[in-house]
This record gives C-alpha cells, sequence and structure tokens, in this order.
C-alpha cells in the first residue's frame, strides 16, 4: 500500500480510537453514581485519568504536527507585524528627513537668493556713488583748472601788455 494510503488508514483508525475511547468516558459518566438532590455524579478519577490519556495517545500526529505549525504560524505573524511596524517606522523617518532635507535646501536656496540681492543692490549703491564721487570731483577740477588758467590768462594779460609798452618804447 503507498504511504499516503497507509497514512489515511490510520488517521480513521485514529479517529474511530478516540471516538471509541469518548463512548467509554460517557459510559462510565452515565453509569457513576449520582448525588442525591444536586443532579451531579461522582466519577472514579483514575478511571477518568485513563480514559484522558488514551484519547491524548490516539491523537493523530498529524494533528500534534498542525497545532505546532499553527504555532509557528503565530508566531511568524506576529514577527512579520512588527517587522512590518519596523519598516513603516523607518520609511516615516526618512520620509520626514527628505521633506526636512528638501525644506532645509529650499531655505538655503531663497536665503542664498536673498544675498545675492542684496549683494547686486549695495554693488548698484556703491556704483551709483561712485560714479556720482567722481562727477563731483570733475566738477571740481574742471572749476580748479578754470581758475588757474584765468589766474594764468590774467598774468598773461598783464605780461603781454608789459612787454608792448616795452616794445613801444623802444620804437
Amino acid at each position: 500500500m503507498p504511504e499516503r494510503v497507509t497514512g489515511v488508514v490510520r488517521e480513521k483508525e485514529d479517529i474511530i480510537d478516540i471516538l471509541n475511547i469518548v463512548d467509554r468516558l460517557e459510559s462510565l459518566v452515565n453509569t457513576s453514581t449520582r448525588v442525591p438532590a444536586t443532579g451531579r455524579a461522582m466519577v472514579d478519577k483514575e478511571k477518568i485519568q485513563e480514559l484522558v490519556d488514551q484519547i491524548r495517545l490516539a491523537i493523530p500526529e498529524d494533528v500534534k504536527a498542525a497545532q505546532d505549525i499553527l504555532q509557528q504560524k503565530d508566531t511568524l505573524f506576529t514577527q512579520a507585524q512588527m517587522e512590518a511596524r519596523h519598516i513603516k517606522g523607518e520609511a516615516e523617518e526618512q520620509f520626514r528627513t527628505k521633506v526636512n532635507e528638501h525644506e532645509l535646501v529650499k531655505a538655503a536656496r531663497r536665503r542664498a537668493d536673498d544675498v545675492i540681492s542684496d549683494a547686486q543692490r549695495k554693488a548698484q549703491r556703491l556704483l551709483e556713488q561712485a560714479n556720482a564721487e567722481a562727477k563731483g570731483r570733475r566738477a571740481e577740477s574742471d572749476a580748479y583748472a578754470t581758475e588757474v588758467l584765468r589766474n594764468l590768462d590774467k598774468q598773461l594779460t598783464t605780461l603781454l601788455s608789459t612787454v608792448r609798452r616795452g616794445l613801444e618804447v623802444l620804437h
């Protein structure tokens, strides 16, 4: 007989054994001495314990293995949930970090734009001041040169008059 068929036959036999033991347990309870006015029965503890032990022995290994698998499933599920929470927490933290970095970059760009604008305004003001100062100095230089040339003109005119008078005297 193939192993699978043998296993199925064995499981059926185990189930029949369990049902027989349950029938004997029920028969024990039904034939036990009744306690008057309570609705209870006095059952032989040793006989019940013996039947419970037989039930335990009759439980197929597959049922016991299934119980172990269910426990492992619960453990794996719990671990998976914990890992999922951990991964979600890390992802949220990375998201917050990225958002903060993005905000920092935006703030840095705004600050850099402000600094550049301030520098351009200051440079424009300095250029305007330099032009105004140069214009003022040019005007002062022109006024000084005009005054020097006028004085020179007066001196030359006086000198020329003196030369002409000297020439007239000599002629």
